[in-house]
C-alpha cells in the first residue's frame, strides 16, 4: 500500500481518537468511502483507545449488520489483526444466537471487543427475550450487581453502517459511555450523524485507496457497456492479474422480470463467453441468495446457492457479470468489480454512494506501488452508467490551455528518496553479516514477523529482496532495530538519499472540487471544460495566495500580454494526475505535492507550498504533527533547491499577513510579501 494511503488512514484515526477523548459529548461520527479501509480504521481506533493506560477499563461493542454476514466479516478481520500483531490489544468475540449451545445463552466477559449482529437483538430474538445481552451490560458496567466480581467498565458502542436504524440498541443508550458511528453514508437528517471526522472521496481517490469514476453516457445501451467491458477484460486479466467483474443493477424491483427478459438476457446472449449470475434475494433486509437466482455457469450450478457469493468474490472467479435487483449494499466487497450499469426505467433512479462503492475498491491495494504506471491507471478506473448523486462539492475537470506550449515552457524537476540498498557504498549483505549472532536473546518467529509488518514499506522490501532463505530472513528480522536505525539515518540525510528525476510539467488534464474558496482566473495555465473561469482551492490560505500570484502577474506583465509569450506562467498543482512532487521522510516516505508552480520572466521556476496557522472550523489538525511536517518540508525543500535549481517557498498565513520561508541554492531566508515581489523584478 502506498505510504500516502497509510498516512490518510492514520491521520483520520488520530483525529477521531483526539476528538473522542477531548470533546465533551457522547456521540461521534466517522465518515469514509466504501473501499477506504473502514474496518481497518475501526480496529485501529479501538486498539489505540485500549492501549491507553487511563482507558484500560474499556469494552467495545461493535453493532454490525446481520445481512451479508457483515458481523462475521468484521469479527474475522478483528481476529486476524489481533493474531497477526497488527492490533494486538484487540480480544474479539462474536456474539451468536448459539453462543452457549443448548439452554440459555451466555456471553463471556473476558473479551474487550464484542461483535453483535444487529438482528440478534430484536424483539423476537433469543438474545433479547432471555435478557442475556442486558445481563451482560449490567455485569460489565456494574450498574446492578454489587458483588466483588462486577467489572464497572465503560462501554463504547460502535455502530457500523450507522445509516441503518438500530432502534432496540438505541433504547440501551444509558449503558453506553460513548457512541461512535461509522459509515460511508451517514444519515444526514440526523444531527448526531454529522461527520466529526471525514475522509472524502477525493482524498481517498488521490492516495489510490479507491478508483476514480469515469461516467458513461446516460444514452449508452447495455450492449455499449458490455462492449467496453470485453475490451478492458483482457488487459485486466493479463496486467492486473484479476478477472474483472461488471455489475448490472435493476433499479425498479417491480419491473425486474420484465427487464431481465426484454433487456438484460437478450444483451448477454450476444456475448456467449461471458458467465453471468442473477442474484435474487429473500428480502431487501435479508439479502441472502434465494432459489430464484440463476446463472449460465454450469460449474457454479453444482455448488449450493449459499456458496455462490463467496465464489464470486474470488479474483479468479469465472463470473464476469453479476445482476442485482435493487440490493447492492453493505457486505458485498468485490474488489475485482470495475463496472456498474444501472437499468433505469425513468430519469429519477439515482445511484447512491453505497451502490457505487461496490466498484470503487482498489483490486491491488496492498501491492499497488509495484504495478507499472499504465496498469495503475487501469486498476484505478471505475466505469459507471447511471444518474450520479449530487455532490456538495462536485468535481470539475480542468485542462491545460491549448497552443501555448505550457508543457514545454514549464519544466519541473521532481525528486525522490532512494533506498539505502541503492547506495553504491552500502552493501546490505555485508552489513547484515556484521550483525549476525550478536543477539543473546532470540525472539519467536511470530514476534519477529509482527515487528517486521509494522515497518516502512521500504524496510520490508529490503528484507524480502535480501532474504532468499529462512536463515537470512531470521538474521534480518532479529536485527531489525539496527537495520532500521541505519536506514533512517541514511534516508533522512537528503544530501545522500535525494535524487532528481526526469523533468515533468503539469498534466494535460486534472480536476478540483468546487467550493466557496474560489477565484475568477483568466491568466493562468488552466481552463475548465465548461469554459467557466472560476476555480476552487483547498483552503482559504491557498485562495489568498492564488490571489497574490494573480496580482503579481498583472503588476509585472500587464493584463493584455498573451500567455503565448511564455513569460510568467503560473498554475495550481492539482494533485490529480500530477507528477510534480517531492519526497521527504517523516515516519515513512511521503510525497509533497506543492500547491503552485510559477515560471517568471527570467525563466526561473518557483515552487509554493502554502500553510496557515489560523484556526479553521473546516480543518481539524494535530498541531504537533503539523509543526513536525513543516520542519521536515523545510529540510526537504532546502536540499531540493540545491539539487534542482528551483526556488522553493513556504508562505505561512498568520491573521492576514504572510511570513515566507524562501529556499534557493540550499540557503533559507525569511522574507515578507513585498520582498518576494521585489525578487521577481
Amino acid at each position: 500500500m502506498l505510504q500516502e494511503a497509510r498516512d490518510l488512514q492514520n491521520n483520520a484515526v488520530s483525529s477521531l481518537v483526539n476528538i473522542v477523548l477531548k470533546e465533551n459529548k457522547s456521540e461521534f461520527t466517522f465518515k469514509a468511502p466504501t473501499g477506504s479501509g473502514k474496518t481497518y480504521m475501526m480496529a485501529d481506533f479501538m486498539n489505540r483507545i485500549l492501549s491507553l493506560s487511563t482507558q484500560e477499563n474499556i469494552v467495545f461493542i461493535v453493532s454490525a449488520l446481520s445481512k451479508s454476514n457483515l458481523a462475521e466479516q468484521n469479527f474475522q478481520s478483528f481476529k486476524l489483526y489481533a493474531e497477526s500483531g497488527i492490533f494486538p490489544n484487540l480480544n474479539p468475540f462474536l456474539i451468536q444466537s448459539t453462543s452457549s449451545g443448548e439452554g440459555s445463552l451466555f456471553i463471556p466477559t473476558e473479551h474487550n471487543v464484542y461483535v453483535l449482529p444487529r438482528d440478534l437483538y430484536k424483539d423476537t430474538a433469543k438474545l433479547k427475550k432471555e435478557g442475556t445481552f442486558l445481563n451482560f451490560l449490567h455485569f460489565v458496567t456494574g450498574t446492578v450487581f454489587e458483588q466483588e466480581q462486577s467489572k464497572g467498565k465503560l462501554i463504547y458502542l460502535i455502530r457500523d453502517e450507522c445509516h441503518v436504524e438500530t432502534k432496540n440498541l438505541n433504547m440501551l443508550s444509558d449503558y453506553f459511555y460513548k457512541v461512535i458511528n461509522f459509515s460511508a453514508t451517514p444519515d444526514n437528517k440526523k444531527k448526531k450523524q454529522h461527520p466529526d471526522v471525514e475522509i472524502s472521496n477525493e482524498e481517498a481517490e488521490a492516495v489510490k485507496l479507491i478508483k476514480r469514476v469515469e461516467e458513461g453516457s446516460l444514452e449508452d445501451s447495455l450492449e455499449t457497456a458490455l462492449d467496453k467491458f470485453e475490451k478492458i477484460s483482457v488487459s485486466y486479466r493479463n496486467e492486473i492479474g484479476v478477472n474483472p467483474c461488471m455489475i448490472i443493477q435493476i433499479s425498479n424491483k417491480n419491473k425486474a422480470e420484465e427487464e431481465l427478459k426484454n433487456t438484460i438476457y437478450p444483451a448477454l446472449a450476444k456475448y456467449q463467453d461471458l458467465k453471468w449470475v442473477y442474484i435474487s434475494c429473500k428480502t431487501e433486509d435479508n439479502p441472502e441468495i434465494d432459489q430464484n437466482s440463476d446463472t449460465n455457469d454450469s460449474g457454479l450450478k453444482k455448488l449450493p446457492i449459499s456458496r455462490w457469493k463467496d465464489y464470486m468474490k474470488e479474483k479468479s472467479s469465472s463470473i464476469s457479470v453479476i445482476i442485482f435487483k435493487m440490493v447492492i449494499a453493505e457486505g458485498w466487497d468485490i474488489p475485482r468489480a470495475c463496472m456498474l450499469y444501472q437499468i433505469r426505467d425513468s430519469q429519477s433512479n439515482q445511484l447512491d454512494e453505497q451502490v457505487m462503492g461496490r466498484v470503487r475498491r482498489n483490486p491491488r491495494l496492498l501491492d499497488f506501488e509495484k504495478l507499472p504506471e499504465k496498469t495503475q491507471e487501469l486498476a484505478l478506473t471505475a466505469w459507471i452508467w447511471g444518474i450520479m448523486p449530487k455532490s456538495k462539492h462536485p468535481a470539475k475537470s480542468v485542462y491545460l490551455l491549448k497552443n501555448y506550449n505550457i508543457e514545454r515552457s514549464i519544466r519541473v524537476k521532481p525528486t525522490k528518496l532512494q533506498n539505502i540498498s541503492n547506495e553504491k557504498s552500502f552493501d546490505l549483505a555485508s552489513y547484515v553479516k556484521t550483525l549476525k549472532d550478536k543477539n543473546l536473546v532470540h525472539p519467536s518467529i511470530f514476534e519477529m514477523y509482527q515487528n517486521l509488518t509494522r515497518q516502512d514499506n521500504e524496510i520490508q522490501e529490503m528484507c524480502y529482496e535480501y532474504a532468499d532463505s529462512f536463515d537470512k530472513w531470521r538474521v534480518f528480522a532479529e536485527n531489525l532495530s539496527s537495520i532500521k536505525s541505519t536506514y533512517q539515518k541514511y534516508i533522512c540525510d537528503y544530501e545522500k538519499s535525494m535524487v532528481v528525476c526526469e523533468d515533468v510539467s503539469f498534466p494535460y488534464s486534472s480536476s478540483f472540487n468546487e467550493n466557496d474558496k474560489s477565484l475568477i482566473l483568466e491568466d493562468w495555465v488552466w481552463c475548465r471544460k465548461d469554459n467557466i473561469n472560476v476555480f476552487s482551492f483547498d483552503s482559504y490560505a491557498e485562495q489568498k495566495w492564488a490571489d497574490e500570484l494573480k496580482d503579481i502577474r498583472t503588476t509585472f506583465i500587464g493584463e493584455t500580454e498573451s500567455l503565448a509569450e511564455n513569460k510568467f506562467l503560473w498554475g495550481k498543482n492539482f494533485p490529480m494526475n500530477s507528477e510534480i512532487k517531492f519526497e521527504y521522510y517523516l515516519n515513512g516516505i511521503h510525497s509533497s505535492y506543492p500547491d503552485f508552480v510559477m515560471k517568471d520572466k527570467k525563466g526561473r521556476i518557483h515552487i509554493f507550498e502554502v500553510k496557515s496557522v489560523n484556526k479553521s472550523s473546516d480543518i481539524k489538525i494535530d498541531e504537533n504533527e503539523y509543526i513536525e511536517k513543516c520542519k521536515e518540508l523545510k529540510k526537504c525543500y532546502k536540499e531540493c533547491s540545491k539539487k534542482t535549481n528551483h526556488i522553493f517557498y513556504l508562505p505561512v498565513l498568520s491573521g492576514s499577513e504572510w511570513t515566507i520561508s524562501r529556499f534557493e541554492n540550499g540557503e533559507e531566508t525569511t522574507i515578507n510579501k513585498q520582498q518576494f515581489k521585489d525578487s521577481l523584478k
